[in-house]
């Protein structure tokens, strides 16, 4: 099992289990979990509104593509810890990733 801590919008901290297996994005099983994710372009890396920070487990991560930083430019509230959602792959080697849920609701 993977295992992510997630902090959501509010301050809440829940660890969620992921199958290594499961072969989807971050997104998907945060949108699964019933996070309120946007993911409006539906993880095309075109709206930015699955805009995550990693507070640990950042060097697990693969680099950001050009198209995910280009989005990740776009936000007042990203840094050097952003990522979208909807780039990260799910894999056995981001078990104990931790990420706090930013941006807006509307």
């Amino acid at each position: 099992m993977i295992h992510i801590t997630v902090e959501d919008r509010t301050g809440s901290v829940e660890t969620i289990e992921i199958p290594e297996d499961i072969n989807l994005s971050l997104m998907e099983v945060l949108k699964a979990s019933e996070y309120n994710i946007l993911a409006t372009c539906g993880g095309m890396a075109l709206c930015a509104t699955c805009h995550v920070e990693v507070l640990s487990g950042m060097e697990q991560l693969h680099e950001a593509s050009d198209d995910e930083l280009n989005m990740l430019d776009t936000l007042p509230d990203a840094d050097e810890n952003s990522r979208l959602a909807c780039q990260i792959r799910l894999n056995e080697q981001l078990n104990g990733l931790h990420i706090k849920i930013k941006g807006s609701l509307d």
